[in-house]
């Protein structure tokens, strides 16, 4: 049965997130964590990482005392990439983690991530319970002989490290050159490190942990990158990769410079999987290119689409794998993919290894593989707004005619184009998605929708 998301109070699709000082502060962070510990229960072992932000520490701190107060022990790893945490938990047989980013909102903001034993992040039905006990003031503070403990491994991140570099054919790295871009955040730690062992020289711009992130914002944008473009041209790379602040996503630029859509890298990132196992199943959500698609059906490959945000699609694949389909790869179009056969979540230093080792395979230049996938063209926008729920709803009204799919926001098919019109579910703002192969009809139908809802943006 597919996936559907369950409305929260504070948590959006990928945690909880706030401005620093503001409605994200340590006092809130307590109460999250007193009431993650309440539901975990006493003895139990969580996870802590966090990125470079500088509010991080004061938010860990309150974390760990929370969990502790409720009986839990802790163990600090510092900083280093959600997805490291993520593994680390799974590896470890830890019973959650936490994870203190705000991915990539902007400098002042931080937030909370709380992570599953498996290494997925928490669930909806799960995140309500916390929510609820927090809420209500049901916490459940242990008793004095039996107060969590707390240690700490800053080293423990090598074990991630570890894992990307035996995922990919030793040695995939030799004569290459890779420019990377870790932003001053999480990635500084792991990224170079894993190319120079893949067999890579690097090339590193804004190396370095920085909260103030002076280099670029947290979100590697096609504008924050042309420093890295840059770096690309003049060292020769084979592609530059640039992260977000908790480097859970990758973004690539090619040999020339080009910034690569998300999409595009995840069309991209799939074929090397279909080609090995041609008939499997690619898991994305409905914001994603048709080419990601069509790059998979070059070999056989069926996709299936899920509600918007990694852990539906991390959920659906591990039931999909249950049910016993072979799932290859499942992913965002916003670099964020997710590999079965690493674990369940997004990975930005796995999609640079798989990167390399699809041009390992092809020996071609990676503007080369690009020009050989069919061309999509889509449009993206957001309009910050407090009614994107009104929105939807008028939406679905004007539309009724068409096929639709309101399992997100709504999703229609009109012509050979389809959009998506859905609230944001870390922000006050509504997205609008068109896509065709035909860009004219694309932006038709972008335009007919934005113009529908401009009465409700005043």
């Amino acid at each position: 049965m597919a996936l559907q998301k369950l409305e929260k109070t504070y948590f959006g699709t990928n945690g909880v997130r706030g401005v620093s000082g503001k409605d994200m502060h340590p006092g809130f962070a307590l109460g999250i964590a007193e009431a993650y510990g309440t539901l975990l229960g006493p003895g139990k072992t969580v996870g802590l990482g966090m990125d470079t932000r500088t509010s991080g520490p004061s938010l860990g701190a309150a974390v760990k005392a929370g969990l502790c107060a409720c009986g839990c022990n802790v163990i600090d790893f510092g900083i280093l990439p959600t997805p490291a945490l993520q593994y680390l938990i799974l590896s470890k047989k830890l019973d959650g983690g936490v994870m203190i980013t705000a991915s990539h909102n902007p400098p002042e903001y931080n937030g909370i991530k709380l992570i599953e034993a498996d290494g997925t992040e928490m669930g909806d039905e799960r995140t309500i319970d916390v929510e609820q006990i927090y809420i209500n003031g049901r916490k459940k503070l242990a008793d004095w002989d039996t107060q969590g403990r707390l240690s700490e491994d800053f080293e423990a991140y090598r074990l991630y490290i570890d894992a990307i570099v035996s995922a990919v054919p030793a040695g995939v790295g030799t004569g290459f050159t890779i420019a990377i871009d870790p932003g001053n955040g999480a990635a500084c730690r792991t990224a170079p490190e894993i190319f120079r062992r893949l067999g890579c020289t690097v090339e590193v711009v804004n190396p370095g942990f920085d909260g103030m992130f002076p280099g670029r914002l947290p979100e590697p944008s096609e504008e924050g990158l042309r420093g890295l473009s840059a770096a690309v041209v003049n060292s020769g790379a084979a592609f530059g990769i640039a992260h977000d602040g908790d480097a859970d996503r990758a973004v690539f630029v090619d040999e020339k410079g080009r910034f690569i859509d998300g999409n595009i890298a995840l069309a991209l990132l799939a074929s090397y999987y279909a080609e090995q196992q041609p008939g499997g199943e690619i898991v994305t959500p409905l914001s994603s290119s048709g080419v990601i698609e069509a790059a998979g059906a070059e070999f056989g490959c069926s996709t299936l689409y899920t509600v918007v945000g990694s852990p539906y699609v991390a959920r659906t694949m591990r039931e999909e794998l249950a049910a016993g389909h072979t799932i290859i790869i499942g992913g965002e179009g916003n670099g964020g993919v997710i590999y079965p056969k690493h674990q369940f979540c997004r990975d930005g230093g796995m999609s640079g290894a798989v990167l390399l080792a699809l041009l390992s395979t092809r020996k071609v230049p990676l503007s080369s593989l690009i020009e050989k996938l069919p061309k999509y063209t889509m449009y993206q926008e957001k309009r910050t707004t407090s009614r994107a729920k009104e929105i939807t709803e008028h939406m679905k009204e004007y539309f009724k005619d068409l096929p639709m799919d309101t399992r997100d926001g709504i999703r229609i098919t009109k012509g050979g184009a389809w959009a998506l019109i859905r609230p944001s579910g870390t922000e006050p703002l509504i997205r609008i998605y068109a896509e065709s192969r035909d860009a004219a009809e694309a932006k038709e139908l972008i335009g007919e929708i934005l113009s529908e809802i401009t009465p409700f943006l005043t």
